[in-house]
């Protein structure tokens, strides 16, 4: 039997991979395409994550993709919600059928000989590994593990006769109702436990961080977006609303970057009118980095702090000694008693979903590529990777990239080429890190990241409207792309099984 061949193969059947998909039918029909997926179901993250009050941190205006509008009233959407989003538009859009599920890819091997990648994936229902090629692949396997969190070593949790659990694999029959729970943690997820925790029956809930993040509360619905609604129909109102959530979100970024004590001030204080008078908010809510050196936290019409407020929730800001057996000393000398630990301790980064890639017989290490344009990698034929904004919605980057991969296709096809390679920046030219974030995931593995230069196409700008000037407006052809032809000799492609 034939090996299969595709003209696109996307990896990853979650957020980016659905979109993706609507995108490669849309821009480029004629592609034969299949998208492969490690777990029996679509939706990734959004199917992953089980833990309570799950909830995107950013507007649905902006997380929703361009091309179908987000109608629900809640602008911060709960996970459920935007799982059942997903999966509607692969469904509306007849992607379901293209999506292979218990398909793991582990590795990849471009021949320049044949233009082509050789992929070869495992099979969850037999255990066996088959292979295909394609053309073009196209990774949308997000950032991080799948199959395992970031736990750092903490001393004696042997000893704790509690139960200790992370997010990333929440017990869904874990019962806490009338117990008490700390939370190890101050980022995203944790804001996010916290009030649904206390507010789902847990007789108290702490936060226990070791320093504080910055924290600002939106409303759930969007006024603005509910009066344009009204007004316009969804297909006219759904872009204004989202450039307007777009702008307000780049000009917050800029003015953290720009007048970052300016900023610290505006934010402190928002927290501070939400807590009770003398709250010690600078030892709770007052960061020693600058605002956006990290992602801020959301929290969607003050939850959290309507939780502290109530007395539903506490913050204790202090250190981990031990765990004992009734819960955990700090350095401080205090013990907090809990019957469950939640250790919201972080993600632990991997690019390209850990897939092994090599090059005419040479591994391939994305540390040692350059970013181009945030899409593909100096060095690396016919390859593309989604990776999101830090500072704005994941899906603003990916709708462009997928915008942007078609328009490569369609160059592609037109000129008769079988292969693109991002040529590296001259010699000795400065990189620096892929992703500017201080964030602990993100300075665990940076040496795992690829690097990006000083200017574009090789820097990232992080900024939306620039992006959308230079992916859905640039010139494909810019001078760093080496095109080729089909090599004489390759082998003529087997029909798509």
């Amino acid at each position: 039997m034939a090996t299969e061949h595709l003209d696109v193969l996307i990896v990853g059947a979650g957020l980016s991979g659905i979109g993706a998909a609507c995108h490669l039918q849309a821009d480029c029909p004629g592609k034969r395409y299949a998208i492969l997926e490690a777990r029996a179901a679509s939706g990734g993250t959004w199917d992953l994550f089980r833990y309570p009050g799950i909830r995107s941190d950013s507007d649905m205006f902006t997380l929703g993709y361009a091309f179908k509008p987000w109608t629900e009233a809640k602008a911060i959407a709960d996970g459920p919600s935007i799982l059942n989003y997903i999966r509607d538009t692969a469904r509306e859009h007849g992607v379901e059928r293209h999506i292979r599920y218990g398909r793991r890819v582990v590795r990849a091997a471009w021949s320049s000989a044949d233009a082509r990648w050789t992929v070869d994936v495992e099979r969850a229902d037999t255990g066996e590994t088959e292979q295909l090629t394609c053309s073009f692949l196209y990774g949308c396997t997000g950032y991080y593990r799948y199959d395992e969190g970031y736990t750092p070593r903490f001393e004696g949790t042997e000893r704790f006769q509690g139960e200790i659990v992370h997010p990333q694999h929440w017990p869904q029959e874990l019962d806490y109702r009338g117990k008490r729970v700390v939370v190890i943690g101050s980022g995203a997820t944790a804001v996010t436990l916290i009030p649904a925790m206390a507010e789902q029956g847990a007789a108290h809930v702490t936060m226990l961080q070791r320093s504080p993040s910055y924290v600002f509360s939106l409303p759930g619905r969007d006024p603005l977006a509910d009066l344009i609604r009204r007004l316009l129909p969804p297909r006219r109102a759904y872009p204004i609303v989202r450039w307007k959530n777009v702008l307000l979100a780049s000009a917050m970024y800029k003015l953290s970057r720009r007048a970052p004590d300016f900023m610290r001030r505006l934010l402190r204080r928002g927290v501070a009118q939400r807590l009770p008078a003398g709250y010690d908010v600078d030892t709770h809510f007052n960061p020693t980095y600058a605002p956006w050196d990290q992602r801020l936290c959301l929290v969607p019409d003050g939850d959290l702090f309507t939780a502290v407020r109530d007395g539903k929730a506490s913050i204790v800001t202090d250190r981990i000694e031990t765990f004992t057996e009734r819960g955990l000393r700090l350095a401080s000398g205090v013990e907090l008693e809990a019957d469950v630990i939640v250790t919201a301790t972080g993600l632990n980064l991997l690019v390209f979903g850990g897939i092994e890639l090599s090059v005419d017989g040479e591994r391939v290490a994305f540390s040692d590529t350059v970013g181009y344009k945030g899409i593909m990698f100096s060095g690396v034929p016919n390859l593309a990777l989604t990776l999101g904004y830090t500072n704005a919605s994941w899906t603003l980057k990916a709708d462009l990239a997928a915008t942007w991969v078609c328009r490569l296709l369609n160059h592609m096809d037109a000129h008769g080429y079988a292969s693109v390679t991002p040529q590296r920046p001259e010699p000795g030219a400065p990189t620096q890190p892929f992703i500017d974030l201080r964030s602990g995931y993100v300075l665990r593995s940076i040496d795992q990241l690829p690097q990006q230069g000083e200017r574009a196409p090789w820097r990232l700008h992080q900024s939306y409207p620039r992006d959308v000037m230079l992916l859905k407006r640039g010139p494909i052809d810019d001078g760093a792309l080496r095109f080729a032809p089909m090599p004489v000799g390759a082998p003529a492609e087997p029909l798509a099984v």
